[in-house]
């Protein structure tokens, strides 16, 4: 009968705790966005990848349940929980398609293909982004490895990782997960 206890007395601390996780977790997140703009300034492109101009916007929060109606499983956990998809297989890791790479989650212009180089690490791969503005670099300590994350400005999607091993002039490698993009081909 005291194993049982000790058992039930275990349970409950660890559905507490992670009560209290989930709880704390929501609670840093709504700090967060109460933190951040309202509006952002991002840049325009057509399908062609020319800009447009650029705008101010509303920045795009959305709940959680509203995000996973919109998106697939895939998409919401890679944008929303910054997971990573397993290298060489992502859609678009050794693809060579003309056109602009938008946001999953919001249709902003990200990446363009004329920046996409073949960077031999499973992920796409880009030299810059289509507009410094369009996308956000913040530090990520995640699993105590030092990196920089890369997300929309717009609507804050995780894409990937930026690292500074890309080929010149820049030298910068825009890592990023296929499931994060939708490739619009040129001028369509």
């Amino acid at each position: 009968m005291e194993r049982y206890h000790r058992r039930a007395f275990i349970g409950m601390v660890a559905a507490g705790s992670g009560g209290y996780w989930l709880f704390d977790r929501q609670s840093r997140e709504l700090e967060r966005v109460a933190s951040l703009p309202r509006t952002v300034t991002i840049a325009e492109f057509d399908n062609a990848g020319r800009p447009i101009r650029r705008v101010q916007m509303l920045r795009i929060h959305r709940s959680d349940d509203e995000w996973r109606k919109r998106l697939a499983v895939d998409e919401f956990q890679m944008t929303r929980r910054a997971d990573t998809e397993l290298a060489f297989t992502g859609q678009f890791w050794n693809f060579e398609g003309d056109g602009v790479y938008r946001c999953v989650c919001c249709g902003a212009a990200l990446f363009d293909s004329g920046s996409k180089f073949n960077s031999g690490t499973g992920w796409p791969s880009f030299s810059e982004p289509m507009a410094k503005e369009n996308v956000v670099e913040s530090p990520d300590a995640t699993f105590g490895i030092s990196r920089t994350a890369v997300s929309c400005t717009l609507c804050e999607a995780h894409l990937g990782h930026v690292f500074d091993d890309g080929p010149p002039p820049g030298g910068m490698r825009y890592c990023m997960n296929s499931v994060g993009l939708r490739f619009v081909p040129r001028g369509t």
